[in-house]
Order: C-alpha cells, then sequence, then structure tokens
C-alpha cells in the first residue's frame, strides 16, 4: 500500500499541515518539533547522599509538537507535549491509557501596532526569570493559564491576570494543583542602548479554608495576598556588563503569618576575548531564623515561578521544590565560560551559606537552648558542555558534585562524609518542518 506523509502523521498533526498550506499563501505559520532526551545520575541530587544510598539512574524525554501562525489582526500558538521516564508506560499501551498534555494554547489579538492582549495557556518569561520563568530546564516546563494585556513603544507594558477554578462554580471554591487561586503581575520594561531597566510587581493570591461547617468541611474560602515588588537594571559596555536585582516582599502566607523578606543579587562579567567570559556574582535570599522565638513573621523570600534551576547551582539544593520558608541562602560564585564555533563550556563555583540562624538540633535536646549552627553550608561545582552538529541538534552534558558541612546535613540530611554527586546526557533535536516566515 502507498502511503502519504499524511498517513503517517497523527490525525491532528495532519489538520494541522494541511491548515498551514491553506494559511501560507496569506500569512505566516510554523510547524516545528523537539525531541529531548536525557539521560541522569544521581548520587546526592537536591540532598546529600546517605551511606546506604545507592547511586540510580534514569532517562526523561519530553516530545513536543508546536503550532504557530500569525496575520495582520493576530497571532495563535500551541504547543503539544509528551513527558515521559523511560519504561513508566508499558510496550502495548491503548491510546486511553495515556494523553498527551496542552504545554501552550494561546491566542493575541493585535489591536493596534502597540496594543496586544494574549490569553491562554501561556509561559511567562520576564528579564532573567527570577521570578517568573518557563522553567525549560525541567521536562514538562511551566505555563500559566492566564491573560496578558501587553503595550509596547519606547516602553513595554505587560499587565496579567489569572484566576484559577476547579472544574467546579460551587462558592469558587479551589483545590487545584498550583499553588495560587488568583495572580496578577505588572512589568515594566525600558531599554537603551547601555541599559536594560525592568520593574516587576507581583500579586500573589493563596486560598485558605475560611470557615467550616460542624462535620469540619469547608463552607468558605477566602485568598490571602503577597506582594513582590522591585527593579532589575542591566548594563552592558564593549567588554564589561553588570547586573543588578532587589526584590522586597510583604503581605500574608496562606497560614496567615506576615511577610517580611527581600532578595537582592549583582553579577558582574567580563569577556576577556570573543572566546571566553568571566562571571562573579552574589546572591542573598532573606530566611527565617530557627532561633529566635520573639520572631513572628516570615522572613523567608520566596522566588514563586521562577526558573530556579538557573541559580544557586544545578544540583537544586535550594528552592527547586524545597527550600521553602526555610533559613534562606548567601550564594558566591564564580563562572568560567568558553565557546568557540559548535563548542561551549562552563565551570561554575558556588559557596554557600545560611542567610539566618540554623538551630542546633543536638544542643538543644542535651540543653535546651536555642544555639546557632555554622553559616557555612558548602560548596558546589558545576562543570557544563554543549556541542551543537547543526542548527537543530545538539548534545549536551554537566557533571556537578557537593562539598556539605554539618549545617547542609542539619537542612537536608544525608551524610557530608559521602560523595554526593550528579550527572547527565542529553540529546536535543528541534527540527521546523514548514515555515513561512519572510526571511531576513
Amino acid at each position: 500500500m502507498k502511503t502519504t506523509l499524511l498517513t503517517c502523521l497523527p490525525a491532528g498533526m495532519a489538520f494541522i499541515f494541511l491548515l498551514g498550506l491553506t494559511f501560507s499563501s496569506f500569512a505566516q505559520f510554523k510547524l516545528s518539533g523537539e525531541i529531548r532526551p536525557r539521560f541522569e545520575y544521581n548520587h546526592g541530587y537536591k540532598s546529600l547522599a546517605n551511606e546506604k544510598q545507592d547511586a540510580s539512574s534514569f532517562t526523561s524525554q519530553r516530545s513536543r509538537i508546536n503550532f504557530e501562525f500569525k496575520d495582520d489582526n493576530m497571532i495563535l500558538g500551541f504547543s503539544l507535549q509528551d513527558v515521559r521516564t523511560w519504561g513508566n508506560q508499558k510496550q502495548l499501551t491503548a491510546n486511553e491509557d495515556f494523553a498527551t498534555s496542552v504545554h501552550e494554547a494561546w491566542a493575541e489579538v493585535l489591536f493596534t501596532k502597540k496594543f496586544s492582549l494574549k490569553a491562554g495557556r501561556q509561559e511567562l518569561s520576564y528579564d532573567d526569570q527570577r521570578i517568573l520563568g518557563a522553567v525549560d530546564w525541567v521536562q514538562q516546563g511551566r505555563s500559566h493559564d492566564v491573560a496578558v494585556f501587553k503595550y509596547t513603544g519606547k516602553f513595554n507594558v505587560h499587565a496579567g491576570f489569572a484566576f484559577h477554578q476547579s472544574g467546579t462554580l460551587t462558592n469558587n471554591f479551589y483545590n487545584g494543583p498550583d499553588s495560587y487561586k488568583a495572580m496578577q503581575y505588572v512589568w515594566l520594561n525600558k531599554k537603551t542602548e547601555k541599559l536594560n531597566l525592568s520593574l516587576l510587581f507581583l500579586n500573589n493570591g493563596c486560598p485558605y479554608v475560611k470557615t467550616k461547617d460542624t462535620l469540619g468541611v469547608m463552607t468558605k474560602q477566602g485568598i490571602r495576598y503577597s506582594q513582590t515588588i522591585g527593579p532589575r537594571v542591566v548594563y552592558t559596555k564593549d567588554k564589561i556588563s553588570a547586573a543588578v536585582n532587589f526584590y522586597y516582599q510583604i503581605g500574608k502566607t496562606a497560614a496567615d503569618k506576615s511577610i517580611n523578606a527581600y532578595e537582592g543579587a549583582i553579577d558582574l562579567g567580563y569577556k576577556l576575548n570573543d572566546k571566553i567570559g568571566l562571571n562573579l556574582g552574589f546572591e542573598r535570599l532573606s530566611g527565617t531564623s530557627q532561633t529566635d522565638t520573639a520572631n513572628k513573621d516570615d522572613n523567608s523570600f520566596n522566588p514563586f515561578y521562577g526558573t530556579n534551576h538557573k541559580f544557586n547551582g544545578t544540583m537544586d539544593y535550594f528552592y527547586v521544590a524545597n527550600h521553602i520558608g526555610s533559613v534562606g541562602l548567601n550564594d558566591i560564585y564564580l563562572k568560567f565560560a568558553y565557546s568557540k564555533d559548535k563548542l561551549s563550556a562552563s565551570l561554575t563555583a558556588h559557596n554557600f551559606m545560611a542567610a539566618s540562624d540554623i538551630l542546633d538540633q543536638k544542643e538543644f535536646a542535651s540543653s535546651g537552648k536555642y544555639t546557632a549552627m555554622t553559616a557555612a553550608l558548602g560548596n558546589e561545582i558545576d562543570i557544563d558542555f554543549g556541542y551543537s552538529i547543526s542548527k537543530a541538534v545538539a548534545f549536551k552534558a554537566g557533571y556537578s558534585q557537593m562539598f556539605g558541612t554539618e549545617s547542609l546535613v542539619a537542612l537536608k540530611g544525608g551524610k557530608k562524609e559521602e560523595t554526593s554527586n550528579w550527572a547527565w546526557l542529553m540529546l536535543v533535536v528541534k527540527p521546523t518542518f514548514f515555515d513561512t516566515t519572510p526571511k531576513q
């Protein structure tokens, strides 16, 4: 039997392909994909290894098909993805057993050349992604159900609004998977030849049980809001770069604790030549003391929906689904980066310290005294490599090792004498199947 491209494609892909052929004569259409398997070796990733822990390894994979359409009045974006660990789905799988998820599905209405509305499921990525980021390292990535009003001119303004439900309209109860029920943000940005200036305001609303009936069933749900606001300034000139940001948090936690927290960072960069660059940086995220029993506030900064894997070491000991509400962090780092043609490499050294007191549990158990341990948490070394075979195909790899202290053991568990390391190897294939965008 003779087969064609369309008979080999899934029904949805075939429809998109035909749609692209239909619109290609008078609009811009792009169809692309991504296959990204990644092997990981783990013996102390996210927390120190212990003496009885064997090394583990696994392979995860992200597979995506991306569609984009654009004309004078609108832009449409659609991204289907399948994320899995090799072996977690049986070989003889029926279609109904596992479903592909929608990573993005949005429409942007272009009211004028400067003003638009982008609504639907979409990635939010701003500045260095410290507060709002796409989290591309994680195979599934992060996307939000949100409406974003945009103004683009001599300066840029984005205003986003999200309100979550769980599929039921009864009393507006939300018991869904996300940490916020309501969220609003405003991002202001101005670029010049040497400066990139931004100001971000995030109003994050977490649900809480307001009232219960006599059986303990929730009858009313409320929202408690926290506010995060701060600027980011980036300066570049010739071989020198400098980036500074400061964010301050106030408001309430879902548990009704007052928030008083902050984050500050500075990164200084220098290019020795067109191949070698150096970066020296420091970041402080405030934390809540474990020894100050008189303090009733939450002083732990929360980076919320940022790409946290990008910061504070790639072994993800801090702020990657962990360390929230803890003693905070001071991170001093030095990065050496090299790139030439298709090859890239980097070496980053981190020195970690707690930003607030860590309680000495042994001393407390024996004497009842609130004594602080040393602030030193340890050092991490991250090595990364990349090699591009072509524009669409690349190999990436990395190795990291953590040298922890007793203070890190107190926070994360494990043994500091054990070797805690992590390695990974990833293949990235991102082909463009069809693209009618005019070449520049």
